[in-house]
C-alpha cells in the first residue's frame, strides 16, 4: 500500500511539474502574443541562436540532397552588431566552410542596419536572416519590423520561401513591446534573466507544431521538449521564468515610463555635472533606444572605462567592452556604430532598473565624480 501510495503521490508531483511549466509557457507567449505551442525552453539566449542557426543549417542541407545539389552552401546574413553567440557561431560556421555568410554593417549615423543594406546582401542560397532587437551595449534599437516588411515583399516578388528571420529579443523584452503578430518573425530569442527571472531562455518558433518553419534538436537525448529539446527541464527556472513573463504582460507600461524618466534624468545629471567631459555614445537624432540603457565616455586620456570603474566606491557599472579586465580595447560595437576610437576606450554602460530613483542616480553621479577625479589622479 505504501508503494502504491508513494508511487501516486510522485506521480501526482510529476502532474503538477508539467502544470507549472505548461502555464509558464503560456505566460511567454501572452507576453509576446504568440501561441504558446510554439515556445520550447531552452537554458539560454545563447543556445536558442545557437539552435534557430543550426537549424537552418540542417534544414537547407536536407533540402538540397532531396532536390540533388547536396553541395550547395546555404548563406547566412547578420549584422556587425550582433551577440556572440550569433556572430561567434556564424563565423565559426564559415570557417570550417559550411556556410557563406555576410555580415552587414551598422550605419554610423545611427547605430543600427539599414533595411536596404540587409536586403541587399540576400542572395538565392540565403536561408536565415538574424539580427538582433536592441543592441546590449547601447541600447539602439534595430529596424526590425522594416526588414521583416521588406523581407515579406521581397519574398513573395521572388516567389521564395526563403530566408528565415531570426531575432535575438534578449535586451529587448521587458523593456519594449515585443509582437509577434507585429514584427512577423520566424524565430525568436528570450532570455529571462533579462527581465528580472532566472537564468534560462525560451525560443518562439512559428508554426511550431505544424512544421511551417523548421527546427532542429540541437541537443539530443530522450526527447523532452517534444523532441525539440533533449535534457531534463530545471522546472523551478521555467516557472519563475513564466512568472516574469506575466508581470512583464501586466505592467511593461509602468516599468518602461519609470525606466525612462531615469535614463533621462540620468542623462541630465551626467550633462549639468560634467558638461563637454561627458559624451554620450548613442544619443543618436531619432533613433529609438531601450530606456534602460545609457552608454557614455568621460573625455581624457586617462579616463579609460575599466580604470573610472576601478575607482566607484559605491555603484557597479560595465565597460562598453565585453573584456572588463585592466585592458584598453575599445568597444567593437561602439566603433562600428561611429564611436571614435579615443572616446569607444572611455565607455562605460551604465544600466538602470525597474526600482531605480532619483535619489540611486544622485548617489551615482557623486560616486562618478569622485571616481573620475581619483583616476586623473592616479
Amino acid at each position: 500500500v505504501l508503494s502504491c501510495v508513494t508511487i501516486f503521490v510522485l506521480w501526482c508531483s510529476g502532474v503538477r511539474a508539467k502544470q507549472c511549466m505548461e502555464e509558464a509557457r503560456g505566460h511567454v507567449a501572452t507576453m509576446i502574443d504568440a501561441k504558446s505551442s510554439d515556445i520550447v525552453f531552452t537554458s539560454g539566449c545563447t543556445e536558442a541562436n545557437n539552435m534557430v542557426i543550426h537549424s537552418c543549417v540542417t534544414h537547407h542541407r536536407r533540402v538540397m540532397k532531396q532536390e540533388g545539389t547536396p553541395g550547395s552552401l546555404p548563406h547566412i546574413v547578420t549584422s556587425n552588431l550582433e551577440h556572440g553567440s550569433v556572430l561567434g557561431t556564424v563565423k565559426r560556421l564559415m570557417d570550417d566552410e559550411e556556410i557563406e555568410l555576410t555580415v552587414v554593417k551598422a550605419n554610423p549615423s545611427c547605430g543600427h542596419v539599414l533595411v536596404e543594406d540587409v536586403i541587399g546582401a540576400i542572395k538565392p542560397n540565403t536561408i536565415l536572416v538574424s539580427i538582433m532587437l536592441a543592441n546590449n551595449e547601447t541600447g539602439v534599437i534595430q529596424p526590425v519590423k522594416e526588414i521583416s516588411s521588406a523581407l515579406a515583399v521581397l519574398k513573395r516578388e521572388q516567389k521564395r520561401k526563403y530566408p528565415f528571420l531570426h531575432v535575438d529579443s534578449a535586451q529587448a523584452c521587458g523593456k519594449i513591446p515585443v509582437s509577434i503578430s507585429e514584427f512577423d518573425v520566424d524565430f525568436l530569442s528570450i532570455a529571462a534573466q533579462k527581465l528580472y527571472g532566472p537564468r534560462v531562455g525560451a525560443l518562439y518558433v512559428r508554426g511550431l507544431e505544424s512544421k511551417v518553419v523548421p527546427l532542429y534538436p540541437f541537443i539530443i537525448g530522450v526527447g523532452q521538449e517534444r523532441g525539440f529539446r533533449s535534457g531534463t527541464e530545471n522546472t523551478a527556472y521555467i516557472a519563475g521564468m513564466g512568472k516574469a513573463c506575466e508581470l512583464v504582460y501586466n505592467n511593461l507600461n509602468v516599468y518602461h515610463q519609470h525606466m525612462k524618466e531615469m535614463r533621462d534624468y540620468l542623462e541630465e545629471q551626467l550633462s549639468e555635472h560634467f558638461g563637454d567631459s561627458v559624451h554620450f555614445n548613442a544619443k543618436f537624432p531619432g533613433v529609438e533606444r531601450i530606456p534602460n540603457t545609457c552608454n557614455v565616455s568621460m573625455i581624457g586620456d586617462q579616463l579609460q572605462g575599466w580604470r573610472v570603474l576601478s575607482n566607484l566606491q559605491h555603484c557597479m557599472a560595465s565597460t562598453g567592452a565585453a573584456c572588463h579586465s585592466k585592458c584598453a580595447k575599445p568597444s567593437e560595437t561602439l566603433l562600428c556604430s561611429g564611436v571614435p576610437e579615443d572616446i569607444a576606450r572611455n565607455s562605460i554602460r551604465i544600466s538602470l532598473g525597474r526600482d531605480t530613483s532619483k535619489e540611486d542616480i544622485d548617489v551615482f553621479i557623486a560616486d562618478l565624480k569622485q571616481a573620475v577625479d581619483k583616476t586623473l589622479k592616479s
